[in-house]
C-alpha cells in the first residue's frame, strides 16, 4: 500500500475514532493486551530474526538492548496498554467555560490531534506504546519503525490490528509502513495533506533529519545528554548508587546519565569510591585534569565528550568550583532532557531547579525516572525536549489539542 492510500485511510478512520466512547476504547485496549500475551511466542520469533540480523550487521550492544524483546518486556507492553486503559480519557475534557456579555456561552474542550505519524528506531515496544496512547486519545497513527526492528514491529502491529477488528473497530487505526527505502521516509515527512503531526523518536541524526525536512508540524523528542551534579553538600553515600543507577541500569536509553559534574569540595571524597563502583560495571571515565588526578584509569576528556550521548559504558566528568559554574556547564552541553543535583542544601536545590533549562530537573534522584510509565502516564510517546505544545514525557493529554464550542441564542454581531 502506498503512503497516499495509507494517509487517506488514516484520515477516514480518525473521525470514527473520535466518536468512540471511553468504554469502547478501554475494552479494545484490554483485549489488545491479552492478545499480546497470547501471541508472545510469534512476536519473540520475529524479534529473534531482527536480533540475529543486528548481530550480523555488527550492531552495538546498547542498540541490541533497545531491540531485544523477552517475555518480561512483552508483558510490560501489555501492562502499558492496560494502564492506558485505566487512565482518565482526555477527549472531551472541559478545560474552561465562560459567558460573554452578549450571552454567548464559550467552552474550551480537549479534542484529538487527528492523524499522528511516528518515526522511530530500534525499540519495538514503541509500536505498542504509541498505538495505545494515540488510540486512547482518539487519534489514528501511522508508524515508521527502523529496518532493524521490521519483523518485530510487523508482528506486534498485526496483533494490535486484529485486536481492534475483534472489537468491531477499523484496524486502520494503526498502520505500519514496511517499506525501508529512505525515499519513503522522506515522503512520509511531507504527507501534510493527511498527517496532522509528526513525532520522531530516536537518535540525534533521525530527529535532526525530521525537523529539517518535514513539512508536517513536528514535536521534537530529543536525545539525552543527561547530567548529574554532585554538590559540595552532597551525601556521598546517596550519590554513588544514584550515579550507578542512572549510568548503568540501562545504557541504551535517553534518560541514562552521560555526564557527571562534581564540585571540587567533594572530589577527593567521592571519586575513589565512585571509581570502584564504576569499575565493577566496566564503565570508562573521560574526565578533566582534576578527575584524572583522583581516578586511576580515567582518560582525558575531549571537548566533544561533554556534549555526547554515549549510549555506552562511558561517562564524562567535569570538576567545578561552584553551583553557578555547574549550572552554566550543564546548560551549555545539555540536550534539555533530564538533569539532576545531589545535595543536602535546599537553597542549592532550588537554585538548580530554577536555573537548569531542561524538561525534567531532579533533586536527589536518578534521571532514569524520566519515563511515562514512572510518571504515572501508563506509557509515553516520547520525551519532548522542545517548549511548544508539549515538554517532557508525553502522555495522553499531550496527544490532544482543544477547540472552542460556542452556544448562542440568536446573537449577531453588530
Amino acid at each position: 500500500m502506498n503512503l497516499t492510500e495509507m494517509g487517506k485511510r488514516a484520515t477516514a478512520v480518525k473521525y470514527r475514532l473520535q466518536a468512540l466512547t471511553t468504554e469502547e476504547k478501554n475494552r479494545a485496549l484490554e483485549h489488545a493486551a491479552r492478545m499480546l500475551r497470547e501471541h508472545a511466542s510469534e512476536i519473540l520469533t520475529a524479534n529473534a530474526r531482527d536480533l540475529q540480523q543486528g548481530r550480523d550487521n555488527g550492531m552495538h550492544s546498547g542498540l541490541l538492548d533497545r531491540l531485544l524483546l523477552d517475555s518480561g518486556r512483552i508483558d510490560a507492553m501489555a501492562q502499558g496498554l492496560e494502564q492506558v486503559a485505566a487512565l482518565p480519557d482526555p477527549v472531551g475534557e472541559l478545560l474552561e467555560s465562560f459567558e460573554r456579555p452578549n450571552g454567548l456561552r464559550i467552552e474550551k474542550c480537549r479534542v484529538p490531534l487527528g492523524v499522528i505519524g511516528i518515526i522511530y528506531e530500534s525499540r519495538p515496544n514503541v509500536t505498542a506504546d504509541a498505538f495505545a496512547l494515540c488510540f486512547k486519545a482518539g487519534n489514528a497513527v501511522i508508524l515508521k519503525g527502523g529496518s532493524d526492528a521490521l519483523a518485530s514491529n510487523r508482528a506486534i502491529a498485526q496483533v494490535l490490528r486484529q485486536a481492534l477488528e475483534d472489537c468491531g473497530i477499523d484496524g486502520d487505526a494503526i498502520q505500519l509502513i514496511t517499506d525501508t527505502d529512505r525515499a519513503v521516509t522522506m515522503q512520509f515527512m511531507r504527507l501534510k495533506e493527511y498527517v496532522d503531526v509528526l513525532i520522531p523518536r530516536g537518535g540525534a541524526g533521525l530527529i535532526r533529519a525530521v525537523v529539517e525536512n518535514s513539512t508536517v508540524p513536528v514535536i521534537e523528542t530529543g536525545t539525552g545528554n543527561c547530567h548529574i551534579y554532585v554538590d559540595k553538600d552532597a551525601d556521598i553515600d546517596m550519590a554513588i548508587p544514584i550515579i550507578i543507577n542512572a549510568k548503568t541500569q540501562r545504557i541504551g536509553v535517553c534518560n541514562a546519565c552521560e555526564s557527571l559534574v562534581i564540585h571540587e569540595a567533594v572530589r577527593e571524597a567521592l571519586l575513589p569510591r565512585l571509581q570502584k563502583a564504576l569499575a565493577e560495571k566496566q564503565v570508562e571515565v573521560r574526565g578533566d585534569e582534576r578527575v584524572c588526578a583522583a581516578m586511576e584509569g580515567a582518560v582525558p576528556a575531549a571537548e566533544e565528550d561533554y556534549g555526547r550521548e554515549y549510549l555506552d559504558y562511558i561517562i564524562s566528568m567535569k570538576t567545578v568550583d561552584s553551583l553557578e559554574e555547574a549550572i552554566d556547564h550543564i546548560n551549555r552541553y545539555s540536550t534539555h532532557h533530564s538533569e539532576s543535583i545531589i545535595t543536602a542544601d535546599p537553597a542549592a536545590a532550588e537554585r538548580f531547579l530554577n536555573g537548569v533549562d531542561a524538561a525534567c530537573v531532579y533533586v536527589n534522584a536518578s534521571t532514569r525516572f524520566t519515563d511515562g510509565f514512572e510518571f504515572g502516564f501508563g506509557a509515553e510517546i516520547g520525551i519532548s525536549t522542545q517548549k511548544l505544545h508539549a515538554r517532557g514525557p508525553m502522555g495522553l493529554r499531550e496527544l490532544t489539542s482543544y477547540k472552542y464550542r460556542i452556544t448562542g441564542k440568536g446573537q449577531i454581531r453588530g
